[in-house]
């Protein structure tokens, strides 16, 4: 059970939709929040706020076999809605999670005439903020134009990365008045082949289903961080899409997002890996330099490049640690195997780099997996300036 007492360094509480809430974890609508006991546990695990399943005028009924692995970190799936009554949500699954202390979110789709039907009944069930879930911005909008006029409560809208202009809809949501954004739901349709079955693994009604998890993340970033970029005031962001670990809710907080969506990292390592989270965020948060998730919220907005930059790597190799005993690098090779250009020799405790090979593409520094290998940005030369202004010239020559 997650206590607060136990954070060991930054503040991880966040004010969100007007409610202070005990994480930036949102454990968002899907398998976990069924009902009132798997949102019970997440809210105990330390989530700051829980998503019912998506509520509709009919329960779902699922194929089988309706979720899969895409690899250890994302999956693939065909679910659909909460697969019970909705007047089983209002008498019992809203309340009782309520009673138990969670920060209620009411997810509510897909149409018009079901917001005109739900979105007051979960308001009386006791959620404290609605999230109003679409298929298109043409039927997302009504549905936030009617739930702003007939509910006393927040009104967040949950935004997908696969319509035609995301970041354009969630200025559209905001001028219609919504109060907070999430961005973004699944990516989709895609689609899974069993090959010892020859036939795709989902069993929805064409074989395809919708992509979760880490795959999504960089993907769901970069709509973060311009409808945060986009709107500067915009406090009541949270970001879906393959928090794995706190360095991922912390890179989903520099780009803009307040809170941070959990699903897929709950899925597949249990809901208690949450409590995890935010532990393990309190710490990173403290050794990276902030007190809150207030003071990194857009904190690589000023770094982010305004134009192309053409320059070289300074690398560094530490074969040992500071006592000159300890290995620092573990001679995996990695860095070697990766250069495509055949520019850089591991022969420990030795690296050579041919730099007349090699292009800067920084690969070898990511995969190090003790930071023996780091890079500094080397000063930008003469012939660096002219290769950037050449890159500048081809790009206005094709436009």
């Amino acid at each position: 059970m997650f206590d607060k007492n136990k954070l060991t360094g930054a503040d991880i509480s966040i004010d969100f939709c007007g409610y202070h809430l005990q994480s930036p974890y949102i454990l968002s609508s899907g398998p976990l929040c069924y009902g009132a006991e798997g949102m019970i546990k997440g809210h105990k695990a330390g989530a700051g706020a829980v998503v019912t399943k998506t509520i509709r005028l009919g329960a779902a009924i699922n194929p089988v076999h309706h979720m899969g692995t895409v690899n250890n970190d994302s999956l693939i799936n065909c679910e659909k809605w909460a697969d019970s009554d909705r007047l089983n949500w209002y008498e019992k699954e809203i309340p009782e999670t309520v009673a138990a202390g969670a920060t209620v979110i009411g997810s509510v789709g897909h149409t018009l005439k079901e917001a005109q039907a739900i979105v007051e009944d979960v308001e009386r069930a006791g959620a404290h903020i609605i999230e109003l879930v679409s298929y298109t911005e043409d039927t997302l909008l009504p549905m936030l134009d009617y739930t702003k006029e007939h509910v006393n409560i927040p009104v967040i809208c949950k935004l997908s990365g696969n319509w035609p202009d995301t970041v354009a809809t969630a200025k559209k949501c905001l001028e219609h008045g919504a109060d907070g954004l999430c961005a973004i739901d699944s990516i989709g349709p895609t689609l899974k082949i069993d090959i010892n079955k020859a036939a795709p693994e989902m069993m929805s009604g064409d074989g395809y289903g919708w992509m979760t998890g880490a795959a999504m993340r960089p993907i769901a970033m970069r709509y973060n961080y311009e409808i945060a970029r986009n709107h500067p005031e915009l406090m009541n962001l949270y970001a879906s899409g393959g928090v794995m670990k706190a360095e991922d809710a912390i890179e989903y907080m520099m780009a803009g997002a307040m809170g941070v969506g959990v699903c897929t990292a709950g899925i597949l390592k249990g809901v208690e890996y949450v409590e995890k989270l935010c532990y393990d965020l309190s710490k990173k948060l403290k050794e990276l330099g902030y007190d809150s998730v207030k003071d990194v919220n857009r904190a690589a907005h000023k770094n982010f490049p305004k134009k192309e930059y053409v320059a070289k790597l300074d690398f560094k190799f530490e074969p040992f640690k500071e006592d000159g005993v300890t290995k620092k690098c573990v001679n995996c090779k990695k860095c070697e195997t990766v250069c495509c250009y055949d520019a850089r020799v591991l022969d420990f405790p030795k690296m050579t780099v041919d730099m007349d090979k090699c292009r800067s593409c920084g690969l070898c520094l990511d995969v190090c997996p003790t930071g023996a290998l780091t890079a500094v940005t080397a000063p930008q030369t003469a012939e660096d300036l002219e290769l950037e202004r050449k890159s500048k010239e081809f790009y206005e020559l094709v436009k």
